[in-house]
């Protein structure tokens, strides 16, 4: 793993860098599998209240490894891995995921933020991953694309599952039929952007130490309700409100939230 992904964990931030940068961080095997190891790793280490997620080098993601597409010339149809590679039949987690759509998906069920720094280019399946996070901070001049109908695919890396909570219908099927590169303000003008931004990552990390020093357990709180606002029906979100904030009032880190803010101090969280 420590050849595809590095993380550096300080004052809760986890900084997560894709570090293939001769491959423009491409999606290889190895890569899906530091993908989801670190992922599940963040899941549960303990003290982390932030995640950004960058790539190193020239570019965030460069999708999938073009070995794979030159296999597909000769007409193959198995032995890949990733959206080229993920069958059907393919043993799923419980959200639903194979292992290509797991190694986005881990990312959105991380419970805490996830920031996405892009820069340079995210294709296909390096767009997707970043569609995974919580915001994304784009740069100016970044060359993006849902571009799996240049090799005649679809996105099958989650892409549909994540982009239907951010761009109207007609949106995103223009720009899956299409395949075309859009730029880091177009995305911000679509709602596929947060900020565009001249250094993302450093921005990114900014804004997780932002996070990191609001109380930990309201943060995980409101990330459960605003994934559930995606899915759930109005019943059972009203009903998360409130058993999530039953759970949080009077609480510990709650109680020094308040006495910090009194107090014209900085809280300190358990």
């Amino acid at each position: 793993m420590n050849d595809r992904i590095s993380v550096d964990i300080l004052d809760g931030v986890a900084d997560v860098r894709l570090i293939r940068a001769d491959k423009m961080n491409a999606l290889d095997n190895a890569m899906f599998d530091a993908l989801i190891q670190t992922g599940e790793r963040l899941k549960t280490e303990v003290g982390v209240r932030a995640v950004v997620l960058s790539g190193e080098g020239r570019s965030f993601c460069a999708g999938l490894d073009t070995s794979n597409f030159a296999a597909m010339a000769s007409g193959e149809r198995s032995g890949g891995q990733g959206s080229a590679g993920a069958l059907v039949t393919d043993n799923r987690t419980p959200g639903g995921s194979n292992r290509a759509q797991h190694a986005v998906m881990v990312w959105r069920e991380i419970p805490v933020p996830v920031i996405a720094a892009v820069h340079g280019v995210a294709f296909g399946g390096g767009y997707q991953l970043q569609l995974s996070a919580d915001m994304r901070f784009v740069t100016p001049d970044a060359k993006l694309s849902v571009l799996e109908i240049k090799w005649g695919l679809i996105p099958d890396m989650a892409g549909m599952a994540l982009l239907r909570g951010l761009v109207r219908d007609d949106v995103a099927r223009e720009l899956t039929y299409s395949g075309r590169l859009f730029n880091g303000h177009e995305a911000l003008a679509m709602g596929l952007a947060t900020r565009v931004c001249e250094d993302p990552r450093a921005e990114a990390l900014a804004f997780a130490r932002e996070v990191a020093g609001k109380n930990p357990d309201a943060v995980r709180a409101g990330k459960r309700l605003l994934n559930l606002m995606a899915d759930g029906d109005q019943h059972a979100i009203l009903l998360a409100e409130s058993v999530e904030q039953t759970a949080l009032i009077g609480s510990p880190n709650q109680v020094e939230a308040v006495r910090a803010s009194l107090e014209k101090r900085a809280p300190i969280f358990g």
